[in-house]
């Protein structure tokens, strides 16, 4: 398949509200929408990098600078026959897995459209719902922070997530505890933490958490070993899971009884599917997160998600969790099982509202193939 061409769109689309993690705070979507045109159908991809390096060290801007200089030209330059492809052409390119990644789901979307495939199917899914849970920025008090999980769980999310920092870490988490004694609950410290704080954490043991998530620093895997070892409450490795060699890592060091696999941050599907049977095989869980994608980008985490290994529920949770419009036409709605249906039309199954998504573009580059 040759590609006729790649457009770029940033966009911004707000949140509903602020969103706090132990580090940083973002007020929307500031991500790149990817559409590639080939054989008369079209494909659709998100990297949902944010303004500044906070989650790692891409940005919208740097993400838009290696697509248009270095990703899309060799895209365009190449015959594609499969969307794994994709992965063995950007291999060269070090680093830039959002970027990657947002162009590799568009390739993905489009050879599924191609073939009357979902991309579920394409992938080897076999659940036509997945559960879903919910992820609570910090909040400004532990009150708030109550009302809102008992506001989701009436919603019918199955588990909930929220975000710790020192000083907002035992407190609300025994707190959640004592309300709401059986809820499935796990915490998310994106990287705050050092060894140093290693008696600190093991308090959260008495409280049943499903996991602690990237305690320590984003790019480490050793100490996270060290750490485990102290713990009962599994670690769950996040952001340090940029590639399957560094999950390979993980598991042969035992650093994580848990990984979160984001596509977007491994470079895409075709990696993250890699890692999903590396754990599948250690017999180590993984559970699907998100990066607060629109539309687009949850269709695709769902198809990954519909994966035998995913057996903790994800961060794919309902579109009007976060945005009051979203740039689909289809954006997804809960189950009354607190499940989400998986796609099954061809591609991973968003329909862009291309109108909507003109108000929101910041700014929007077209890249043909020379002939």
């Amino acid at each position: 398949m040759k590609i006729d061409s790649i457009e770029l769109r940033k966009i911004f689309l707000p949140y509903i509200s602020p969103f706090k993690t132990s580090g940083w705070v973002e007020d929307g979507n500031y991500g790149i929408i990817t559409k590639i045109n080939a054989e008369g159908f079209i494909g659709w991809g998100e990297a949902p990098a944010g303004l500044e390096p906070w989650y790692n060290e891409e940005t919208t801007s740097t993400a838009w600078a290696v697509m248009q200089e270095i990703l899309v030209p060799i895209l365009l330059n190449n015959e594609i026959k499969s969307p794994a492809d994709v992965d063995k052409l950007f291999e060269p390119v070090r680093g830039n897995k959002i970027a990657r990644a947002g162009l590799e789901f568009a390739v993905w979307d489009l050879f599924g459209k191609i073939n009357n495939l979902s991309l579920s199917k394409m992938l080897g899914g076999v659940r036509k719902q997945i559960p879903i849970g919910v992820s609570i920025g910090i909040q400004d008090s532990i009150s708030v922070l109550l009302k809102l999980i008992e506001t989701y769980l009436q919603s019918g999310y199955r588990r909930i997530k929220i975000k710790i920092k020192p000083g907002w870490d035992v407190e609300p988490v025994e707190a959640i505890r004592k309300k709401f004694s059986d809820i499935l609950l796990q915490v998310d410290a994106n990287s705050i933490y050092s060894m140093n704080d290693a008696n600190h954490l093991q308090k959260l043991d008495d409280y049943d958490l499903l996991l602690i998530e990237q305690p320590l620093a984003h790019d480490d895997i050793f100490d996270h070993a060290k750490l485990q070892k102290k713990l009962q409450t599994p670690i769950c490795l996040d952001e340090s899971i940029v590639s399957p060699q560094h999950a390979r890592w993980a598991i042969e060091l035992q650093a994580c009884r848990v990984i979160n696999i984001k596509p977007v941050r491994v470079g895409g599907l075709t990696a993250a599917k890699i890692i999903h049977d590396m754990a599948a095989n250690a017999t180590i869980p993984v559970w699907c997160g998100g990066m607060l994608e629109t539309g687009i980008g949850r269709a695709v985490n769902a198809a990954l998600a519909s994966l035998d290994n995913f057996k903790l529920p994800g961060d794919i949770s309902e579109n009007r969790r976060y945005f009051k419009k979203d740039i689909v036409k289809n954006p997804f709605m809960m189950n009354n099982d607190g499940t989400i249906t998986v796609p099954d039309a061809p591609g991973h199954g968003a329909i862009v509202d291309e109108d909507f998504l003109d108000e929101v573009t910041l700014e929007k580059l077209i890249i043909k193939t020379s002939v």
